[in-house]
């Protein structure tokens, strides 16, 4: 069955000779299965079916430098809970998916990039002149997504009393926040971006504070071994901003809500 399979793969990678590496990296692959987020608009959704948004523009840009194109292509949902075990199972061989570059999971797995240095933000109804720093979240009602380091860097690493208000996801928060049964949604800026996008199309009225307070830089996860794939990737990334695919990228997805985004190609992780 395909647990052995599994744990046949895991096993070669242990021991795997100079031949046998270069056979498992992304340069030498024909057909790519990438993990990305799905309930994420305007970074990483699923829609009837379809995968859209910034992080799958990026990746199906990716993979074609790779020489991989089309159907070849495909997609596989991820979380943050399956990113790791998925990548070093081989489950998928790349991921794109918000996947915010720290020394935890570096321990893990690889990462290319980063493609883009994301910053958490707040979100605020456009009428709400009351909240303009993270500061000003102290006895507000703010979002708290199970799994997500969002809520406890505002509570923990920033001391502020923010009061928490389950959702289930960000999706989840937005509906909330237009109803009026929240005060704020904090996350990545390119989250709240292509939340505030959503609302737009459907006349809700929301906007991004644009008072950063972290880095997120997204890395592309890949199998800690490949260390081919990786510098390849990061050649793809780099020629994606000199040859203006990034910025047009960022613009298609984030353009309409006036992010403070930003188009010059970020400073590099390293494939260590």
């Amino acid at each position: 069955g395909s647990r052995a399979a599994v744990a046949a793969v895991v096993l070669a990678t242990g021991a795997c000779g100079v031949a046998d590496a270069r056979e498992r990296s992304v340069t030498a692959k024909d057909t790519l299965v990438i993990g990305v987020n799905t309930d994420q608009p305007g970074v990483g959704s699923r829609v009837n079916g379809v995968y859209e948004g910034f992080d799958i523009d990026i990746a199906k840009e990716v993979a074609a430098r790779l020489g991989v194109t089309g159907a070849k292509v495909t997609f596989h949902g991820v979380s943050s809970a399956t990113r790791e075990p998925m990548l070093s199972a081989g489950v998928v061989d790349l991921v794109v998916a918000s996947y915010s570059v720290t020394p935890e999971r570096k321990v893990k797995v690889a990462f290319a990039g980063p493609y883009y240095v994301a910053h958490q933000d707040i979100l605020v109804r456009a009428s709400d002149a009351g909240i303009k720093t993270v500061h000003d979240l102290k006895g507000k009602r703010l979002c708290r997504v199970p799994g997500s380091l969002s809520f406890p860097r505002v509570r923990d690493e920033r001391g502020v009393a923010a009061l928490p208000v389950a959702a289930k996801g960000y999706e989840d928060c937005l509906n909330a926040l237009s109803a009026g049964r929240l005060d704020a949604v904090s996350t990545d800026d390119l989250i709240l971006a292509g939340l505030a996008a959503r609302a737009a199309r459907s006349g809700g009225k929301l906007k991004v504070v644009n008072a950063p307070f972290s880095d997120e830089p997204y890395g592309i996860g890949i199998r800690k071994s490949d260390a081919d794939g990786c510098e390849a990737v990061n050649k793809a990334i780099t020629e994606m901003y000199q040859d203006g695919t990034a910025p047009r990228l960022l613009k298609k997805w984030f353009g309409p809500v006036h992010l403070n985004v930003t188009t010059t190609v970020p400073q590099f992780e390293g494939c260590d």
